[in-house]
């Protein structure tokens, strides 16, 4: 019989056997995080940077963070999920009050710490995972009725943080939420005419985003506003919770030598150029032109573009072995869902490697111009403190659910 959750104190460290370990993960983990501090100081080398120092120091740090998660039985957090959603909900409203918040190219995303900037919206999808997994471990979806009180329950508990991160704003972190919660409610066997409905209201949103980025074209062209000039004018009369800024980067997809081409469109445009040029086996690590000279802008080609930078120092096959790496990440993360003897475990590594997959799907379907530009950096090899602590701890709940997974029998 399966033993019940456990919350009591003793029982949220118990000791593990060696083989309870699953090493597949940390060691592409490892491999991805050695590969991210390698090109983030190729970028940098030439203006002689320090972020390859400060991301090997987040990285320790991460590291740090994994293992405690990881031996923490994950089913403990079942019985905090909603104080540790609360917790988290509390910086996205502080980083919203002025003189709180750290402001920067208009977006109140950051609050100022000792040591680094923490950026509350990457806490948000430990937040949003855990509430989504508690809910539906906690409610009965059998029938129609049963169904829509969880999905109401769900709309208020995921709507309200992303909410708040639109309101900073940030776009890229608010998106990869709904694949993420979609993905638990698909494993959790809810009535497919529900995503039937989903899909169709996703249809419905592009649609009118489409439609209101259109007007803004027209609006642009009529006013003969430059991209410089016309932010904040045309969203203070549209209905849609979209900024200026945000359909510019859809417009410059779509038209870049026209839309802003010498930002987001010499982005793109610098990012292809990267990848293209990388040949089979690239120009050799740190001989990349377009990031050492500075085509592709310093300040993005450690985070956003990093895989660029990748794609043109170690060209085809350095992009595929980083491909490989997040490919045993996700299957194995597949593979733990799967051995997980309950549904919360399985929810929680099902959840986690989606998320992943959002992340490396957009971001590199980002530098090769498949998508517009959203700003979603790749796991473990983008710069940043923030989103290296987020990825850590979620990884550590896959580790934690490998763990204790036997505790069933």
């Amino acid at each position: 019989m399966p033993q019940p959750y456990a919350t009591s104190t003793h029982a949220v460290f118990r000791t593990s056997t060696r083989e309870r370990w699953d090493f597949l993960s940390p060691i592409a983990m490892l491999g991805l995080a050695l590969i991210g501090i390698a090109f983030i100081y190729s970028t940098q080398r030439a203006v002689n940077g320090g972020y390859w120092m400060r991301q090997a120091g987040f990285l320790g740090a991460g590291a740090g963070v994994y293992l405690v998660v990881a031996l923490v039985d994950y089913r403990f957090w079942l019985s905090v999920a909603h104080w540790f959603y609360a917790a988290c909900l509390i910086p996205l409203f502080l980083v919203l009050i002025p003189g709180v918040g750290t402001t920067a190219h208009g977006s109140h995303r950051w609050l100022k710490l000792i040591f680094f900037s923490f950026q509350p919206s990457e806490t948000a999808n430990a937040a949003v995972l855990l509430i989504t997994a508690s809910i539906l471990i906690r409610s009965p979806i059998a029938t129609v009725r049963q169904s829509l009180g969880v999905l109401g329950e769900l709309a208020l508990a995921v709507g309200v943080p992303v909410l708040l991160i639109l309101k900073q704003p940030d776009l890229k972190s608010a998106i990869v939420l709904p694949p993420m919660v979609f993905s638990m409610l698909y494993v959790s066997r809810l009535p497919l005419r529900f995503f039937a409905g989903a899909l169709g209201v996703s249809i419905l949103v592009v649609g009118l985003v489409g439609w209101d980025t259109a007007r803004y074209y027209r609006f642009m062209e009529s006013h003969g506003y430059s991209f410089l000039n016309d932010m904040g004018k045309y969203e203070r009369s549209s209905w849609l919770p979209l900024k200026d800024y945000e359909r510019n980067r859809i417009l410059s997809f779509v038209d870049p030598d026209k839309i802003d081409p010498m930002g987001v469109g010499w982005n793109q445009r610098q990012s292809l150029i990267s990848v293209g040029s990388g040949g089979l086996t690239g120009k050799g690590w740190t001989q990349g032109t377009q990031a050492r000279l500075g085509y592709l802008p310093r300040s993005v080609a450690p985070d956003d573009f990093i895989f660029s930078v990748i794609a043109e120092e170690k060209g085809f096959l350095g992009s595929l072995t980083v491909l490989s790496l997040f490919g045993v990440l996700m299957f194995n993360g597949i593979r733990i869902a799967g051995l997980s003897r309950d549904r919360f475990g399985t929810l929680l590594a099902i959840g986690v490697t989606v998320l992943f997959a959002m992340h490396v799907f957009v971001n590199i379907a980002m530098t090769i111009g498949l998508v517009p530009i959203t700003g979603i950096p790749l796991p473990f090899i983008s710069y940043g403190g923030s989103f290296v602590l987020s990825c850590c701890l979620l990884q550590g709940l896959v580790q934690s659910v490998h763990r204790f997974r036997k505790e069933f029998l």
